[in-house]
């Protein structure tokens, strides 16, 4: 049965022949065949100060490209031709001689803290340039970012689906032992770069969130003892709280697909529900009204829908019901628990947690329910959140013991390429955001 929004490079790219009649496309409908070779030689530097940048951004394109499993690096060892300068041809034969089927040239150039790079993609079966070069201009100290939008592009360019490299992920830091675990948030850029605190660690904090711009994160803080959504206002890090009455609990919140509204789960005398507040206004909406559980609401990329968790059968499964409220549909009936469900960026799967048979599981369903696939399997793996783009996710794993750990990890939707996120210290709870501006 086909598999739509798993990984595979389309046959022809595999015979430099068969390569020859159509352009360098990488097409994404089933399992993956062998990753496309992709070369980049140091991009030049068109002036003295930009020797360091140039061969930087070069690596890092790289490192974005093949860390996503579907590129591999032909070695600088194995070039024949050299690249001299931005605007010289290219020796097609030689590119195809060391089995590159894509070539990647750049040029930078450093004026003051002004960073421009200049950068083409080519198709070296087909002997022609991928669409046109295209011009970046930026800051020296921004040059990571420089080079996640370069691979962005080159990414798009060949699958035909958006990038994701400059992104950020929000997140719990972790720190101290098990029994006494210091918590607060922080953001960094996908891969780990660029570490930011935002929060001390005085309170505990949980689930933080991304707004759909990116610009604000919600979280749920126990600051004040009892559990508060919080809006943090990431340029200036100011804040404010999520108004509720004395003795309700108030938790796992998302924004709306505008931004404007939140919606959360609401403890009141011992029943949880969904609820729905305009940050504007601070008018209050009650969504569900069952005596049972019903918690970790996620709205669908059009916003007309919601899934949440719910224990309203005997067991944690998982629903979807309109955006206002009403009857709600059961879609997991799989064997265990199901949990922290998460609408995909494209809107056709559900990202979910898994509890069954002592394991946990990141998995992920079609919205009707069927085609269950579960692409983690460990002690304790949790809280998926997905890439901007629909095709990576990644979520919390936690280490067996009384000394367990918490860390990230990422993994395709295909159930490969699962790897660590670098991250220093422990850390879990993260929440992609969007491409930047």
């Amino acid at each position: 049965m086909k598999r739509l929004l798993t990984l595979l490079l389309a046959l022809m790219l595999a015979s430099p022949a068969l390569a020859q009649s159509g352009p360098l496309r990488l097409t994404i409908t089933d399992g993956v065949i062998e990753p496309i070779t992709v070369a980049v030689p140091t991009f030049q530097a068109e002036n003295g100060a930009a020797g360091q940048v140039a061969a930087d951004i070069s690596r890092l394109v790289v490192q974005d490209l093949a860390g996503t499993g579907l590129f591999r690096e032909v070695p600088a060892s194995a070039f024949i031709s050299q690249v001299s300068s931005f605007v010289q041809p290219v020796a097609y034969a030689d590119w195809r001689a060391v089995n590159a089927q894509g070539l990647i040239t750049g040029a930078v150039t450093v004026n003051g803290n002004q960073l421009v790079v200049k950068f083409r993609l080519y198709d070296v079966f087909s002997g022609q340039e991928l669409g046109q070069g295209q011009q970046l201009v930026g800051t020296v100290d921004g040059w990571r970012r420089m080079a996640h939008k370069v691979a962005d592009a080159t990414y798009s360019r060949i699958t035909g689906e958006g990038g994701y490299f400059d992104s950020r992920v929000v997140f719990v830091s972790e720190s101290g032992p098990k029994d006494n675990r210091q918590k607060r948030l922080a953001i960094m850029d996908y891969d780990g770069a660029n570490l930011q605190f935002l929060t001390d660690s005085s309170a505990i904090v949980l689930a933080p969130r991304f707004s759909p711009n990116g610009d604000r994160v919600l979280y749920t803080s126990f600051e004040s003892g009892f559990p508060r959504i919080n809006v943090l206002n990431v340029g200036n890090v100011s804040r404010q709280q999520l108004g509720t009455a004395q003795g309700e609990m108030a938790f796992s919140p998302r924004f709306s697909r505008d931004g404007r509204q939140v919606i959360y789960s609401l403890s009141n005398g011992g029943n949880t529900d969904i609820y729905r507040t305009d940050l504007g206004t601070g008018q209050h909406v009650r969504l569900t009204s069952a005596p049972s559980i019903e918690t970790a609401p996620s709205l669908s990329p059009d916003g007309s829908q919601i899934v949440f968790e719910s224990d309203r059968s005997g067991t944690q499964q998982l629903y979807i019901m309109p955006a206002n409220g009403g009857d709600a549909r059961r879609i997991s009936f799989g064997d265990g628990r199901y949990g922290t469900p998460v609408w995909s960026p494209r809107g056709d799967l559900v990202a979910f947690t898994k509890q069954n048979a002592g394991r946990f599981h990141i998995g992920v369903m079609r919205t009707d329910g069927s085609e269950e696939r579960l692409l983690t399997s460990s002690f304790l793996d949790e809280g998926p959140t997905w890439s901007p783009n629909g095709r990576v996710i990644m979520f919390s794993r936690e280490t067996q013991g009384a000394g367990g750990t918490s860390s990230m990890y990422s993994v395709d939707i295909s159930g490969r390429n699962l790897k660590a996120v670098p991250v220093q210290g422990g850390a879990s709870d993260p929440s992609w955001g969007p491409l930047q501006p």
